[in-house]
Parts: C-alpha cells; structure tokens; sequence
C-alpha cells in the first residue's frame, strides 16, 4: 500500500486517503500506525487431491514414463478424481528438457501413402531375462490410422505377411508406401544413389499393386508420421501392457488400437483417425485375390529328421516322410497349417507358449523299423583248408611222460 504513506505524507487525512485509495479508513488507519508494512497472515497450505497419488506418479517417472495422458489413465483406475492440469504442473519439472527442431509438414490426399517402420521392444520375460519383439507399426497419411502387429523375427516374409495383414484390417492399400533403408526393403544404394531394392520385397509390392518409396538416408524425419506413432506406442501403449505370449500382446495391442489410437482426436487433422478412416476407405485400392497372397501368407521351414517343423520357438509335427524336405507353413491367429507346395499336410493348434511339441495323429505310422539307412550286413570269412600232419596217439603220451622219441 504505497500510495497510502504517499498522501499521508502529503498531510492527508484518514478519510481522505481512505476515500481517494478506495479502502476501508481503519485499514488506511492500521497501515499509518504500523512500524512497517503489515506482513499478510499465511494462510493454511490446502491439500491437493493428487497428494496420494504423488508416490505412483514419481515411480513412474523414475521408470521414464512421462507420458501425462497415460499417467492419469492409471490415476483414474486407483480413483483419481483430480484435473489433468494439476497432474501435468506436478510433471513437468521432472521432465527432460528435448530440443526444438523445426520440419517442413507434407500433407497428402486420402489413400495416396502409408508410412511403414518397426520398433524394437523390450520386455522383462517371466523368467526375469530381457528380451525383445518387433513392432510392425503402418500409419495411413491422410486419416493418420494406425495399425501394430508385434513379431518375433524381421525378417522379410515377416514384414511382407505383415503388410498383408494390415492392408486388410485397414480395408486396402495405398498408392504408395514409404520406408527408411531397412534392409528388408533395399539392400543398399548403386553409385547413381538408386536403391537397389531386395527382390523378394519388390515382387510383393508389384504384385499387390502398390509403389515402394524409401527415404533419403539420414532422414527419417521424412516419414514424421510412423516415427510419431512409434513412439505414442512406445509411451502409451507399451508401459502398461502385460501379456502372455505373442498371440495375447496382439490381442491387447489391437484393441489398443481400435479404442485408444484411432479413436483419439488427433492433434493435427483435429479429427479422430477412425472417422477419417471411414471416408479413406473408398480410395483405397482392394487387395488381388486369394491365389495372388498365398505365396507371401507361406513360410518356407525345412522339416527336422525328427518329423517336426519350427516356427516362433515351437516344434510341429508332420507325416514321417516329410522329414529332410522342405515344407511352408502358414499361421493364422488360431491355427499353424503346413503345406507341401498346394498339398496341406498337417494343421495345428498355434501353441500359446515356446517350447511346445504338437504332434499330429498317425505321425509315424508305417515308418520303417531302423533309422532309414542301408545298413551292410557283416559276413563270416571262409579261409583255404590246411593240411595236418597226423601222428599215432602214442607219441602225445610219450611226451607227456618226458620220454625222448627218436
């Protein structure tokens, strides 16, 4: 109250000032009287309703989950009933500090291209051991839905059975589809700086219809919208899952899929991505028919002498005389198929847990007894007879008895 000991020192009067400043005169009168200038009362610091929470979210943090939005979906579920605002003020001093980096924004036109990548995963097994999966993530440019499919391998019948798999949950394929220099994509570049693409993965994509485009080296910001949606996995979808095997993360990752990603507004179109979706579909290419995608559903696996095929750390079994050949094997959500070019040769339950042995009725029947092998009979050995001299019985008893015979 400045102005107060100002026109008091101009010879004011209480109720003068008290009028000019617009305050009470006896509070006017208690700042004239005081020493100094009178210290408010502290008032008594309110609880917030994030205080009993305060031990979860720091956990997290120290775990690196900063993700606010994913923090207060685990809030709620402990009964949270506080703003998102006060849990994001309480974060943000213990976030890490990114840089800015400015990137020129492109925009397409509805089924014109998808973004394609895979992350690496890493989780704690049940075992206590770390190990890892693939995550298969495409992103549709234009309505920004997303689709994941976590793999085992990345390997290129892998990432092509994937593509399949997503053209058909998305509803149909782009024009085209971007990638960084994966070497499931291009093996390397020729010395005019052309990509020198790997066969197998061009056949698909000029059988299927659809132009593979691969971006300059060292600019993976050019396919901004996969790596966006990698990492909103990475910390929104990821921190909280807990799974069984394969089969059950990608149950979990699906429905993730349908009612977290897609169904959010996004924060460039302002949209929901399943809403763009919808009207994208029309100009998405339909997949070929049935005998186009055999080739690329089909894993081609060599059969063990024991009768099984692997596949993702399983054994399946399949008639004897298979064993040594090679065989294809096609898996579904439910089931794992073996074929044997378009003969189908053993159909099995697809095992929820590695290590498995799936056995098929009748697998050995009519296997023949040994292990298949020729096997050389040993022959007795006939010598040329010896003549032998033959002495009267006589001699033998003289010289058991030491008698000299002349």
């Amino acid at each position: 109250m400045k102005r107060i000991y100002e026109l008091k020192g101009e010879g004011r009067s209480i109720r003068d000032i008290a009028r000019t400043v617009g305050v009470a005169r006896n509070t006017v009168r208690k700042y004239v009287r005081s020493a100094g200038i009178p210290k408010a009362k502290q008032r008594a610091k309110r609880g917030s309703k994030l205080d009993p929470y305060r031990a979860h979210v720091q956990r997290r943090l120290a775990e690196g989950v900063e993700n606010c939005v994913l923090l207060l979906r685990e809030l709620r579920a402990q009964g949270y009933a506080g703003s998102y605002t006060i849990l994001k003020e309480f974060v943000k001093p213990f976030r890490r500090r990114r840089e800015v980096k400015a990137t020129m924004r492109f925009e397409t036109e509805p089924g014109e291209q998808a973004q394609v990548d895979l992350g690496h995963f890493r989780y704690r097994g049940a075992d206590g051991r770390e190990r890892h999966v693939w995550a298969f993530v495409m992103v549709l440019s234009w309505s920004r839905a997303m689709q994941v499919e976590f793999v085992g391998r990345a390997d290129e019948a892998t990432f092509i059975r994937c593509h399949l798999n997503a053209f058909e949950r998305l509803g149909g394929q782009p024009r085209r589809c971007l990638y960084d220099n994966a070497k499931v994509v291009v093996l390397g570049r020729d010395d005019a700086g052309e990509p020198l693409w790997n066969r197998r993965f061009l056949d698909f994509a000029l059988r299927l219809g659809f132009s593979p485009q691969v971006c300059r080296p060292y600019r993976a910001q050019t396919k901004g919208r996969v790596e966006s949606g990698i990492k909103y996995l990475r910390h929104n979808f990821w921190p909280v899952a807990r799974f069984s095997d394969l089969a059950d993360l990608n149950r979990q990752a699906g429905a993730w899929c349908t009612g977290v990603a897609n169904a959010r507004q996004h924060g460039t179109t302002g949209e929901r991505p399943a809403d763009r979706l919808a009207r994208e579909r029309a100009y998405l290419v339909p997949l070929p028919g049935t005998a186009k995608l055999v080739p690329f559903r089909r894993e081609e696996r060599k059969v063990g002498r024991d009768g099984y095929v692997q596949w993702e750390g399983s054994c399946y079994g399949v008639p004897w005389r298979w064993a040594g050949t090679m065989v294809q094997l096609q898996a579904g959500d439910e089931t794992v198929e073996v074929f044997s070019g378009e003969e189908r040769i053993a159909v099995h339950p697809r095992a929820r847990e590695a290590r498995k042995r799936l056995p098929i009725p009748g697998q050995w029947a009519g296997l023949p007894s040994g292990d298949g092998r020729a096997r050389r009979e040993a022959l007795a050995v006939q010598v040329p007879a010896v003549e032998v001299e033959h002495r009267p019985l006589e001699l033998y008893d003289a010289l058991a008895g030491g008698v000299s015979i002349q």
